[in-house]
């Protein structure tokens, strides 16, 4: 019973990161109808800035805003340089985006190397939690607690706020929404840079919780988020978290207890999904 109370509490704590990912890919998905590739490159740039300077600092807090706050920059000149042209353009979205995964990728074999790095534990963390003979690191629970939070912060957003309300109102019909006179430039644009945010912030918040993280986790993110957006449904915070915390949970109960079909298993929910539930576990 120890082992699975510690199996999950480790597949949630692996579902949250997943949900701070995927909540922007779906956002950025369902208002603005972008293919973006480069997405998991942003939890790559935070991991690596964001670490670093963690680790130079010897506080989480800075390297959280400067693996978070570049993340947002590389996004926002992503939308606002290259991305704004290409609105219903998905070839080219796809084609541009991934030639950045390869530029930004590249960048950080130059600038960081190209071995895998651990992600920063501050002392306060550095615990664990006993269960009954087992043990659960604070770490990991933390990012269960800061997934909560953001769960909780960006579902009262979406669902309580004005700028929520003009999300939803762009995401159903964005042209009638434009024709009432509301512009949707400046919330697409929060929207991209938020999901970038979210992103980065995963890098460094979920980098010990993944076991580190190297110049291919972002392309692996990014597989991660499509999953979770198809499981969960495109645009909805709520199934962001559900989607994620599934998958989470699904991947890491068969690691432990059926690893031969561990590999296959987030691949499975997805088609089961689409066969029964096209739109998504929510629909928005």
């Amino acid at each position: 019973m120890d082992t699975f109370i510690i199996v999950c509490l480790s597949g949630i704590s692996y579902g949250f990161v997943l949900f701070l990912v995927a909540t922007g890919l779906s956002l950025v998905l369902g208002l603005m109808g972008i293919v973006n590739l480069a997405h998991g490159a942003f939890f790559m740039t935070g991991a690596y800035t964001g670490t670093y300077v963690a680790k130079a600092t010897n506080s989480l807090l800075i390297g959280i805003l400067a693996g978070g706050f570049l993340a947002t920059a590389v996004g926002f000149l992503i939308d606002r340089g290259f991305l704004r042209f290409l609105y219903k353009q998905q070839l080219m979205q796809i084609l541009v985006t991934l030639g950045f995964v390869h530029i930004i990728t590249n960048t950080h074999q130059w600038i960081y190397g190209g071995w895998p790095w651990s992600g920063f534990v501050p002392s306060y963390l550095a615990g664990s939690l006993t269960i009954g003979d087992l043990s659960f690191p604070h770490h990991r629970l933390s990012v269960i607690l800061i997934g909560a939070a953001a769960s909780i912060i960006l579902w009262l957003l979406q669902e309580k706020t004005k700028i929520g309300a003009i999300v939803r109102s762009g995401m159903d019909d964005a042209e009638m929404t434009t024709g009432l006179g509301i512009n949707l430039t400046p919330i697409n644009i929060g929207a991209f840079c938020l999901g970038a945010f979210l992103a980065g912030f995963a890098g460094v918040v979920g980098a010990p919780a993944l076991g580190g993280f190297s110049l291919g986790s972002g392309q692996d993110m990014f597989f991660l988020a499509i999953g979770v957006c198809i499981v969960g449904g495109i645009g909805s915070i709520q199934g962001a978290l559900v989607g994620a915390l599934l998958i989470g949970l699904a991947v890491t109960l068969a690691g432990t207890y059926a690893q031969p079909i561990a590999i296959f298993v987030m691949y499975m929910l997805m088609v089961l999904v689409l066969l029964f539930r096209p739109a998504g576990l929510i629909k928005r």
